[in-house]
């Protein structure tokens, strides 16, 4: 049963077919094949029950944030006052890259919206400035992937609600290895351009007064996510009212710069109704999928297999990390965090593991998985900002961040406190 299942979905996302319809598809396979019962007649029922959540309406809410703080330009003097202070370190730019992408991420908490937003800043500098390609579109992709670990995540969102963890906690979970991996970012950067003097361009210079000037771009973006994570917790709004408490930010930022039209608003919203949708389509399959799964057995055959393998808490954290590095070559993030949490964290919990801790651990494999082919959502979004070519260079320039991020796997396996100590100074 459990070969069958793995076949088939394979099989279904190897036609192309979209995530979401793919979960869904595999859901009313098994259901003649392994159910007695006709349970596709529950399906309105799930699909209700999976969206009835308070805690999934912050979803919307934070890519519209993301939205408006895209389309009203925000992003562009983002980018420009970070390259003004972080462009002498060897590799110019790339350093800019990762800050602008570590400051988009505290107010879009969306992978995919940050690599796309700095990298169509950032692009037409490559070749203006003479940077090594594949480095700097790694930088991009990579920098893109922090979105989903630094507050506000909407990854960190789906993770609390199938586990019943504390979002507030997750969040000051995530704060540390955040910044710790846009640093390992920043080393790896560096190192490489050390190496390769020719690899870092040349360089942008800026007087002091133009850096200080340069600040208030910063501010917006620093105002918003203080406005969103101070709310959280000051006890003033849950996650979902900070959200919205951050569009409304973000629409009087937008207003106050003179960049709130008409035109500007109905592209955030269309913008954001997307997106949604088609995250809310993934969350409505793999519920109705972990529901067949679950009434048919196979939840209880795959964590009755990992279990009666004996091992120990470290050989187990050794084989999620390597399932997930596997699964993410070939499935969506999303989708992927959907259809595994509900089996993979009661197994990790149940033999000591933190829950919170587990979080961060499995958000940073699900980085890992947007920058690696053939499924890397970020690789994609990079390959689409380019005007000429292949996807090689993107792929090859990701590879020395995907090790940076092996190793923050590992100094978060040996030092917990890493992603525990916020959560529990504050708990």
């Amino acid at each position: 049963m459990i070969a069958t299942a793995l076949v088939l979905l394979f099989v279904l996302i190897g036609l192309s077919i979209p995530v979401g319809a793919a979960l869904g598809v595999l859901g009313l396979i098994l259901d003649p094949l392994y159910s007695m019962l006709p349970l596709t007649r529950a399906m309105g029922e799930l699909a209700w029950g999976t969206n009835n959540e308070f805690l999934l309406v912050a979803i919307p809410l934070f890519i519209l944030l993301g939205e408006v703080l895209l389309r009203a330009g925000f992003a562009e003097r983002m980018y420009a006052a970070m390259s003004l202070w972080l462009s002498w370190l060897p590799g110019g730019l790339m350093h800019a890259n990762i800050g602008a992408s570590t400051l988009f991420s505290a107010t879009s908490g969306s992978s995919v919206a940050t690599a796309a937003t700095v990298g169509t800043v950032a692009i037409p500098q490559i070749r203006r400035y003479g940077y090594n390609e594949p480095l700097f579109l790694g930088s991009i992709a990579a920098g893109g992937t922090l979105g989903i670990l630094i507050p506000p995540s909407i990854n960190l969102v789906i993770y609390g609600v199938l586990t019943n963890s504390s979002v507030p906690k997750l969040y000051l979970a995530g704060i540390i290895p955040g910044l710790l991996m846009a640093s390992l970012f920043m080393a790896v950067i560096a190192g490489g351009c050390l190496a390769r003097p020719g690899w870092s361009g040349h360089q942008v210079r800026a007087s002091w007064g133009e850096r200080f000037r340069g600040l208030v771009h910063l501010a917006p973006p620093l105002g918003i996510f203080l406005l969103v994570v101070g709310s959280i917790y000051a006890g003033l709004a849950t996650p979902t009212e900070a959200a919205a408490l951050g569009v409304l930010g973000a629409l009087i930022l937008a207003a106050c710069f003179g960049r709130l039209t008409w035109t500007m608003l109905r592209g955030a919203v269309e913008g954001a109704m997307k997106s949604t949708a088609m995250i809310m389509l993934i969350v409505i399959a793999a519920g109705f999928l972990n529901f067949i799964m679950s009434a048919t057995g196979l939840t209880d055959a795959i964590t009755g297999s990992i279990s009666g393998l004996g091992l120990s808490p470290g050989w187990m954290l050794l084989i999620i990390v390597v399932f997930y590095l596997v699964l993410g070559c070939f499935m969506e993030t999303l989708s992927m965090m959907i259809t595994t949490i509900p089996i993979i964290a009661p197994i990790m919990i149940g033999i000591g593991y933190d829950p919170i801790w587990l979080g961060v651990v499995i958000i940073v494999l699900v980085e890992a998985a947007l920058i690696t082919p053939p499924v890397g959502l970020n690789l994609f979004v990079v390959q689409s900002l380019r005007k000429a070519g292949s996807m090689d260079a993107v792929i090859v320039g990701t590879l020395p961040f995907v090790l940076a991020m092996f190793f923050m796997l590992a100094l978060l396996a040996f030092f917990p406190a890493l992603a525990l100590w916020l959560p529990g100074l504050f708990g």
